[in-house]
């Protein structure tokens, strides 16, 4: 039997080497991330220490119908977009993104690694708009995430957010 793990030391952590991640519709979104919620456990909700190397974004540009997200910058300078508003963010800022807010996104605009803690709910069931990409994600524990072009859906579903104005 597995004993319970409940506190990771910081020599610990600094040891784990992360995962290498690239956002399935965004090639230039790539990070490592170091997963601290799941080694201990957590499902509410995520605890992640991101690493984004210069020029590379976090995550396609998006937003969570059910899921609050944030994000705290430990190290490094980086632009972060919520809607069309651009905002130049470093070290001890922070970014909260409600659910059902505008779309956000946060970039490596710097010369050195942006490292960021990121928490998010981790609700049973969520959709996520890409408005930049025109496609839903409907996410449901246990089955299969659908993705959705808006092309392919009737205009009453989709949320007329600036992105799409235009």
């Amino acid at each position: 039997m597995t004993e319970e793990k409940h506190v990771l030391k910081k020599a610990e952590i600094e040891q784990i080497k992360g995962q290498s991640k690239t956002h399935f519709l965004n090639s230039n979104a790539q990070c490592i991330n170091k997963s601290l919620g799941d080694m201990v456990g957590l499902s509410g909700f995520g605890f992640h220490i991101m690493e984004v190397q210069p020029g590379y974004d976090s995550t396609e540009h998006h937003f969570h119908y059910n899921e609050d997200e944030c994000v705290y910058i430990l190290s490094g300078e980086g632009t972060a977009r919520v809607g069309d508003e651009f905002y130049s963010v470093s070290e001890g800022d922070f970014l909260g993104c409600r659910k059902g807010g505008k779309a956000h996104s946060l970039k490596n605009t710097g010369k050195d690694v942006l490292k960021c803690i990121v928490v998010g709910q981790r609700l049973e069931t969520d959709v996520v708009d890409y408005p930049l990409q025109e496609k839903r994600m409907f996410r449901t524990k246990g089955l299969s995430w659908k993705v959705v072009d808006f092309s392919n859906m009737d205009d009453r579903l989709i949320v007329k957010t600036p992105e799409l104005e235009k």
